[in-house]
This record gives structure tokens, C-alpha cells and sequence, in this order.
């Protein structure tokens, strides 16, 4: 269920980038948005009306709501390259390629966004929706994110793992693992997040030697081990590099 995770200090505002993301996979009604928010039914009328006179959300069929037009053209006219956008062939190629599903993540505050994914053809995969919230302290993507952070921040963050699982490691183990990851350009993770997932990762960098985002393979540990994660460890790296081409491309038309 979603609900208002980040308290920016204006409740409203939070309130109305809940609603957002509420929507943000397709449309919802009235009451649908007000279950997956917690807010007061006759709040979330009130800021559906408001949002819609804005054109932050249209009406859709029925008493849906979905994403405006005007939300639309704002992130259209930003600056920044949205990686998603360039995003699917380079996942659908990397999961055709590994036989595992696919994702590219974004960091958001202290969490990493699915923003693209591609799914395994196999019977037993993992599935990680587009807009699943995930902790940037567990697994490999989110180790990938903390290897390009400042070093205060990395502290700041390894303060705060918790053990999931009885792989997790303790904030000090993450922390003289994230040196190496910076070095080789990739993560594995082992049931370390989720029990019986196993992942591999690498970064998407620009040029200017920023992360970008964090591509990423999936699957059950059982076929996902850890000398098969090193095997398609290149794999992922070579689909992260791609992906950052792209977004240069993108960026520079």
C-alpha cells in the first residue's frame, strides 16, 4: 500500500506527491487513492480537484484519475536525460541475454526507484514492478549506489542497515565492500535484501563520472549463485555502459 513515506515539513505538499504517486501506474479512483495514501477520503477529493485544476492529473474513464498533461510537459522540458526513456531495449537485451529479469533503478533520497524493467522468460523468476521502493542499504543496486557516494554519506547510510536476512551484512562489512565495488564496476548480492533472491549490478555513470542510475540482473539464488553472478557480471556491465551511451546521446539531441 502506498502511503506518505517523506515528511518534507509541508504537509500538504507531501500530501499531494502521495496522491501523484498513487496514480503514477495507472489510474486510480477517489477512493482507491485515498486507500493506498491513508489520507481522509473528503482530503484526497479536495486535492484530486485541486491537482486536476492544475493539470497535474486529468479525469480518466469512469471516476478514475490519472497523470496531466501538464505533469507530462513539465518532466518533457526537463534537463536532466531520463534514463527510462532509453531504458528497454537495453533490459530486454540484458535479460535475453542473461535468461534473469532486468532493472534499472534511480536513487530517490535514501531509496533506489524501479524505473524500467524487463522480465525473465523463465517459469521461476523475481519481479520487480516499475516503481517498487527499495532500500539503497541491501542489496547489490543499492550497494552500487553507496560505492558512488561521498564518504560521510556512505557512513551515514551503513549506520542505518538492518538484518533482513541472516546474509545482510552489518554496516561495517558493507562498508569496506563498497571500496571494491567502486573498483571492479560491479555488486552481487546473495539473499542479502530478500532470502533466495540473488542479484548482480553495475552503474550507469555520465560523463562527467556521475551515477546516473544502477542496472541490475535478478533471480532465485539457486540459479544465481555466486560464480554464475561472476560469469554475468561483464554482461551487466556492458548493458550499464550501454545505457549510459544512450542517455548521452539523448541528452546531447
Amino acid at each position: 500500500m502506498a502511503r506518505i513515506a517523506r515528511n518534507s515539513g509541508v504537509g500538504v505538499l507531501d500530501r499531494c506527491v502521495a496522491i501523484l504517486e498513487a496514480v503514477a501506474n495507472g489510474a486510480r479512483t477517489a477512493g482507491e487513492v485515498a486507500s493506498r495514501t491513508s489520507l481522509p477520503r473528503s482530503t484526497t477529493h479536495r486535492l484530486l480537484v485541486a491537482l486536476v485544476a492544475h493539470g497535474l492529473l486529468a479525469r480518466a474513464a469512469g471516476d478514475g484519475f490519472r497523470l496531466g498533461p501538464r505533469l507530462r510537459a513539465l518532466a518533457g522540458s526537463a534537463e536532466e536525460p531520463d534514463p527510462a526513456a532509453v531504458a528497454g531495449p537495453v533490459l530486454e537485451r540484458l535479460a535475453a541475454t542473461t535468461g534473469e529479469s532486468a532493472q534499472l533503478y534511480i536513487r530517490v533520497g535514501d531509496e533506489r526507484v524501479c524505473v524500467a524493467s524487463a522480465q525473465s522468460t523463465n517459469e521461476l523468476r523475481t519481479i520487480v514492478p516499475v516503481g517498487a521502493r527499495l532500500p539503497i542499504t541491501h542489496g547489490s543496486a543499492g550497494k552500487v549506489v553507496m560505492a558512488w557516494l561521498e564518504p560521510e554519506e556512505r557512513r551515514r547510510l551503513a549506520a542505518r542497515v538492518e538484518p533482513r536476512t541472516p546474509a545482510t551484512p552489518t554496516g561495517e562489512q558493507l562498508l569496506r565492500e563498497l571500496a571494491s565495488i567502486r573498483r571492479r564496476g560491479w555488486a552481487v548480492s546473495l539473499g542479502e535484501r530478500e532470502a533466495g533472491v540473488g542479484s548482480v549490478s553495475a552503474p550507469v555513470v555520465a560523463p562527467d563520472g556521475s551515477l546516473v542510475g544502477v542496472v541490475s540482473i535478478s533471480g532465485p539464488v539457486t540459479r544465481l549463485d555466486r560464480r554464475r553472478s561472476a560469469r554475468l557480471a561483464p554482461a551487466v556491465v556492458e548493458a550499464a555502459r550501454a545505457l549510459g551511451h544512450a542517455i548521452a546521446t539523448q541528452h546531447s539531441t
